[in-house]
């Protein structure tokens, strides 16, 4: 994922509603730790610094924050056990902007003395900052990021827990052009590093499916869309994709049925996989809106023993359910936390161990390849249903009702 400039194995409960709560809306409750631009000193005798990197208190932060949230229960709970090196976590709070992300990363680096990163947590951050962390020698894990050309690069200190865009566009649109029965789809990105390629990959999928395509692009800064809506509504396309994030995403929703386009299909990727967007929209306007993420959101009524476990500490140590990429963000943690349970507390050791990993996680079986991309591939499909985001399952499985 990237602004301006985002599965289980185990069982799932299809249709449940998923109130992304406060956490999902940037304001996380309970006793999580507080958005910080990081410290500055290193880590005190006997323990190590694990940094978060994200967008914490900007306009998309409500996608961030359960990653965060995530993350923060691991170290909590593994510092509860008294172990004989405990770890520090160090959130940075880049608001969406990848340059400030850049001066962060040199903090934590030079400054903070981190031996790793869970982040960033967009595209266009890690695309910038990944580099830096390389240099340095640091090892990271992203829970959110998910532009195909990052494992492209060579990096060997980079990971990242989900699957990629070049697995989540096709599989929102083998879905949009087979359960959702679409012919004729119009095709909006917002111009970033994430919403063009995740919708570059929709249309070209699309395309081998015999689907007509119409493209557009708008400004995500922008408020009024009326130039793309007037498109869409002349199209008169089945279905609507849009490639980029929860809160323009809301408002291009309102718009285009305001404008009267009422019977197309509304689908957007993990980027608007947020309560914004139905804020945003309005309740109404929403209803109906199908999202693909290749996250696993828990529902409180799993039945399977570890997802549950974790659904249940994450309520009761921050007062809402996990939302967007929590379990992601659970599992990251769990990777740096294996490392140093294992007796590794350097940068170089900890990055060695993490091509050994092979564990069940809460949100999949975490095991990277030897580009840093995690192994498990599975999509899903989310609706809005009476003013919640409900889940409908696996993309390859799921049916409209």
């Amino acid at each position: 994922m990237r602004p301006k400039t985002a599965r289980l194995g185990g069982v799932f409960a299809a249709g449940v509603a998923l109130t992304l709560g406060l956490a999902a809306c940037g304001n996380g409750g309970g006793t999580e730790a507080k958005p910080t631009d990081g410290g500055s000193s290193a880590a005190a005798p006997g323990t190590v610094k694990i940094g978060f990197m994200g967008d914490l208190t900007g306009q998309n932060s409500g996608i961030i924050i359960p990653p965060r949230n995530g993350a923060k229960l691991v170290f909590d709970e593994y510092n509860k056990t008294n172990p004989p090196v405990k770890i520090e976590f160090v959130p940075y709070d880049t608001q969406g902007d990848a340059s400030k992300a850049v001066a962060l990363a040199q903090q934590a680096i030079k400054s903070d003395k981190i031996v790793g990163l869970i982040g960033p947590a967009f595209s266009g951050e890690s695309a910038q900052v990944s580099p830096v962390l390389e240099e340095a020698g640091i090892p990271s894990v992203t829970a959110s990021a998910t532009n195909t050309k990052l494992a492209e690069n060579g990096w060997k200190f980079w990971h990242r827990v989900l699957p990629n865009d070049g697995v989540q566009g096709p599989g929102i649109a083998d879905f949009i052009a087979g359960a959702a029965a679409a012919k004729n789809v119009f095709v909006i990105d917002d111009k970033s590093e994430y919403g063009k390629p995740l919708a570059d990959a929709v249309r070209g999928q699309l395309a081998t499916k015999g689907v007509k395509v119409t493209d557009d692009s708008l400004d995500p800064n922008e408020s009024d869309f009326s130039s793309v809506v007037n498109k869409v509504a002349a199209a008169k396309p089945d279905a609507i994709f849009f490639g980029g994030y929860y809160a323009a995403a809301g408002n291009l929703l309102k718009q285009l049925r305001d404008k009267g386009v009422k019977d197309a299909k509304f689908f957007s990727g993990d980027g608007s996989l947020d309560k914004g967007l139905i804020d945003g929209a309005g309740a109404a306007n929403a209803e109906g809106a199908l999202i693909g993420c290749p996250c696993y959101i828990a529902t409180p009524d799993v039945t399977d023993a570890k997802v549950k476990g974790f659904a249940d500490a994450y309520k009761a140590a921050y007062s809402t359910d996990p939302a967007i990429y929590a379990a992601e963000g659970y599992d990251a943690a769990t990777v740096f936390v294996e490392a140093i349970k294992a007796g590794n507390t350097t940068t170089d050791k900890i990055n060695e161990f993490m091509k050994t990993v092979d564990f069940a996680g809460v949100s999949k079986q975490v095991k990277f390849a030897a580009n840093g991309e995690v192994e498990a591939k599975d999509i899903y499909i989310y609706q809005v249903k009476g003013g919640a985001i409900t889940l409908l399952g696996k993309a390859a499985e799921a049916k409209l009702g």
